[in-house]
């Protein structure tokens, strides 16, 4: 259920998302990557508390992937940090890059085999680019952009996005507004012509917000607090919990 604002007008000719954990699955995989590569690990590892440590891989993930989107650490490393950080309450220490490295390779198989779409995502997309006055469907995200490319080709996603605007090429991250105006350059159009979809709510919504797009927060498990809902509300921010509601918002 849509909360906090109308539906948009008719002007939107240009749909935004971000993709790990909008259009991408991207925390289940890594939450079914980590469990599958403890097994194979062994010991200490394997016996500890699944949950747990799933948790644990994801708040390394966040710790140490804003360090990278802050220029404290280069893509590679900010992978290598979290392997030693993961590694460290167990004794385990890897010394040097390549053993951090080959750690990381070990661990990427099985987070790749558990990639997969939102069951909302596609759904989504057909109906913003159907008839003839189609919405035209771009990415926005915080990352690497071969990386994030690989998912979208492994999922089949590539050909449906006409523009890939990736932090690690342009040099900036959301939210600052540089990021979407870049977007919003590459396709052509005013900041009031599209919308960015994303999951967080600072970093998506009320940036985009903030430079002119309408900014929609995707609020899955609906855990909103209220003050992130003031927030929202304030900023004309509509807060949704599936995709399935984007294309009426956007007048489709």
């Amino acid at each position: 259920m849509t909360e906090s604002a109308d539906v948009a007008p008719a002007r939107i000719r240009v749909a935004l998302f971000d993709l790990d954990d909008t259009l991408f699955a991207h925390r289940e995989a890594v939450e079914r990557g980590i469990t599958a590569y403890r097994a194979v690990l062994g010991g200490e590892l394997a016996d500890a508390d699944a949950a747990a440590e799933s948790v644990r891989w994801h708040q390394l993930e966040e710790e140490h992937y804003h360090r990278y989107l802050a220029g404290e650490l280069d893509f590679r490393g900010q992978r290598r940090a979290r392997a030693r950080s993961f590694l460290a309450p167990y004794g385990l220490v890897l010394e040097t890059d390549d053993e951090a490295d080959a750690w990381w390779d070990g661990y990427i198989v099985h987070y790749e085999n558990a990639w997969t779409l939102h069951d909302d995502t596609l759904p989504c997309l057909d109906a913003l680019t159907a008839g003839p006055d189609p919405v035209r469907i771009g990415l926005v995200t915080n990352g690497d952009l071969n990386a994030q490319t690989a998912k979208l080709r492994a999922t089949g996603l590539l050909p449906r996005i006409e523009h890939i605007i990736a932090s690690g090429e342009v040099g900036v991250s959301k939210p600052d507004a540089a990021i979407f105006a870049h977007a919003c350059a590459a396709f052509g159009v005013a900041p009031g012509e599209a919308a960015y979809i994303g999951d967080r709510l600072t970093t998506d919504a009320l940036g985009a917000s903030a430079a002119g797009l309408l900014g929609v927060w995707l609020d899955r498990a609906g855990g909103a607090a209220r003050e992130q809902l003031d927030a929202a509300r304030a900023a004309g921010v509509p807060v949704i919990r599936t995709l399935a509601e984007v294309p009426r918002l956007l007048g489709r």
